[in-house]
Parts: C-alpha cells; structure tokens; sequence
C-alpha cells in the first residue's frame, strides 16, 4: 500500500514517524498558497428534493446557525493561570509534571499545547471551507449542492469563531504544520466527488469531532468548552454528509473501486497518525525542556498506546469508516497495529496515570 510523505518517514524505534526537521521546508510548503485543483462544474435542472434524507439534513442545518461574534460571551476569561483542561488530559502538563516542573509551568504548557492544537483545526476549517465551495460545483444533485453550501457558511463561521479566540485570548496563531498542510492539499486536489467527500467530510470532519469531542469533555474553562460544543454540533452534521453521500456511492461501487477507497483513506490518516504530533513537540521542546524524539519513542512503545493514541479515531472516523465497508479484514490488521483501532477505550484519567 503506498504511504504518503514517504521522504520524511523516519523510525522512531519500532515506530515509523513523520518528522519534517528542516524548517525551511516547511516554510516552502506553508509558502506554496496558490493550489491547482482540478474541478468539473455539473449543472442540474432537478430543483425539486431528489434526496430526502439531504434535504432534511440541509434543513436541520438552517435552524441551527448561530452567530460567533454576538452569540459567544467572549468576556468570559480564558488564560494560562488556570488548567484549561484537565491537567491529566494534555500530553505537555503531564510532562512538566514527570520532569518535576511547577504548576503554573504546567499550566502554561497546556494553554501553549491547546493553542497549537486549535491552530491546526483552524487551518483544517480553511481546508474545508474551500473544500465545500468545490463540492457545491462537482455535486450533481440539488440537495447535495445546497447541502454543501450551507456547509460553506458553516466553516467560515469555524475560522471566524477559531481565529477569533486565538486573536482574542490565546495570542497567538500557531502556522500549520508540514504533515497537515500536505494532507489537506491532496484532499483540494482530489480528482473526483468520491475522494473529495470521502476525504473533507468523513476523514478529517471525523477527526475534527472525535478531537473536539475530548477536548470538551475535558474543559474546565467556560468559553472553551461553549466555543467547543458549537463547532462540533456543526461537524457532527458535516459528518452525517460524507456518510450519507458515501453511502450511495459504495453502494454502487465495484470491487477494486471499494479497495482503492479503502487504502487511499488508510493512507491518509496513517500519514497523519505517522505526524505523532511532532511538529508541535519540536515547537515546545526548547521552552519546556524535553526531547521530542525522546517523548515520541517513549510514548508509542507504551504498552498501552493503541487504546489511548485511538481515541479520536475511534469516536467517529473508524466506526463511520467500517460502516461503509471501508476498513475490511484485508486492512484491519494494519489499523490497529498502527494504534488506530482497538476494542478497549481509555479515560483521560487512566491516560494520565500513564503519562505520570
């Protein structure tokens, strides 16, 4: 099966990594903002509702907006004096923690950590913001293309709401990743709905949930957690779109179309489960004092990995993926040697207990 990003690949003991040492690469990647993509314009002269299930998604969309300027309290505080979330729920205070350091440096490293994290989700939204303005061309039916124009609405909403709270409270935003910003131009060059929706709505919509879904259900701050349950509400729906417009399509997909579909998903999220968030640990290293290779090595040979490294893959993406016949026994072996799949789910506390 081939792997993505296969120059940088690296083995971090018996674990194959993404690194992206040289920044100057990245910055060339980062600088690369003009992306050639092929799109088909389809016309439609079908105005009445061919997809009922479409259509009432699309209208459960259209009572359910709200407005990130006026509608979120953002006089409400959120700083690095306190643990944002809990403190056994972010991989930078637990390592403060192991390397003896006080609690408001752990606190300090769990806002940088939660920052960086919301940095990435925004460049993702702008992914699919862009994403979903293509899909509203290469659509060939009416609900589909209203669908996804409410989808528009939506993201641009997601980078206002996400930009805003890092302008306004974190200080700061974090650029986007080399492994990350790869991932997200194969899926604006895609050359086809199928691949398009696939990778946008099932793929990195599953993720985006699966990830804000912890990260609220971890929250001791007020105004993440608001800022948080909104977005995922949202991407929750955006989900049910890719598992509704995949469904059709698997349904009329033949053999090797259905294998193609299953290793191309494979192989994006392998590649950014390869990342092992090493882009943000070489970021934080020098302030923090810990080697990143180091913290990579030490927690993909845990006993343990698989259940916790999954936890976001197991909360929408693996299950939406199986659903649809896409992660089958010719490839489950590899999901879960990778640490992506398993039967056994952890708590942040029992993660903790790990990491401590």
């Amino acid at each position: 099966m081939k792997k993505l990003i296969q120059e940088h690949r690296r083995k971090f003991g018996e674990f194959e990594v993404i690194d992206f040492v040289d920044e100057k690469e990245v910055e060339r990647l980062r600088d690369h903002i003009r992306v050639d993509a092929p799109i088909s314009v389809n016309w439609t002269w079908e105005y009445g509702s061919e997809v009922e299930e479409l259509r009432k998604l699309y209208e459960k969309g259209k009572v359910n907006q709200w407005n990130a300027e006026t509608d979120v309290d953002w006089d409400r505080p959120l700083t690095n004096d306190e643990f944002i979330l809990n403190p056994r729920a972010s991989l930078l205070a637990s390592l403060c923690q192991m390397m003896g350091k006080d609690e408001a440096t752990q606190k300090a490293a769990m806002f940088d950590e939660i920052n960086y994290v919301l940095c990435q989700l925004l460049h993702g939204e702008q992914a699919a913001l862009q994403l979903c303005g293509q899909l509203t061309n290469v659509c060939e039916k009416m609900d589909e293309k209203w669908y996804a124009s409410s989808q528009v609405i939506d993201e641009a909403r997601h980078v206002e709401v996400f930009s805003k709270l890092m302008q306004r409270k974190f200080g700061t935003i974090y650029p986007i990743g080399g492994t990350l910003k790869i991932l997200l131009d194969e899926l604006l060059t895609a050359d086809s709905v199928q691949k398009k929706t696939l990778g946008m709505q099932t793929l990195f919509e599953g993720m985006a949930v699966g990830i804000m879904d912890m990260m609220r259900s971890e929250s001791q701050n007020e105004l993440l957690t608001d800022v948080l349950r909104r977005v995922e509400q949202d991407e929750a729906r955006h989900a049910a779109f890719g598992v509704l417009m995949m469904r059709r399509v698997v349904s009329e997909a033949e053999p090797e179309q259905m294998e193609e579909m299953e290793d191309w998903a494979f192989s994006i999220l392998e590649a950014l489960n390869a990342n092992q968030q090493l882009d943000m640990l070489r970021l934080f290293g020098p302030k923090y004092g810990f080697d990143p290779e180091l913290v990579v090595k030490m927690v993909t040979a845990l006993p343990n990995f698989a259940e916790f490294n999954s936890l976001a893959y197991m909360h929408t993406v693996i299950p939406n993926l199986k659903n649809l016949g896409l992660i089958t026994e010719r490839t489950e072996g590899d999901w879960r040697r990778l640490g992506m799949l398993t039967d056994k789910r952890m708590t942040a506390e029992e993660i903790g207990t790990i990491l401590n």
